[in-house]
């Protein structure tokens, strides 16, 4: 699990890489629980919500790049 204070030091391109890497995680991991694959998960919930971290960092920076 990723914290917010980490993501905060990364830049805007560090940032979109790790949203796409987590995104294919999280695509890999809804294919292993249909498919009754899943050993870990509670590793879903982690990645749904570092993903929602990283979105709402974007959000706060985009924001204040507009004012």
């Amino acid at each position: 699990m990723t914290k917010a204070t980490d993501l905060r030091q990364k830049t805007d391109d560090q940032l979109t890489e790790e949203l796409g890497n987590l995104k294919r995680e999280a695509f890999n991991l809804r294919f292993q629980a249909a498919t009754q694959q899943l050993e870990k998960a509670s590793r879903v919930r982690e990645v749904r919500r570092d993903i929602a971290r990283i979105k709402t960092l974007q959000n706060e920076r985009s924001r204040s790049a507009a004012k």
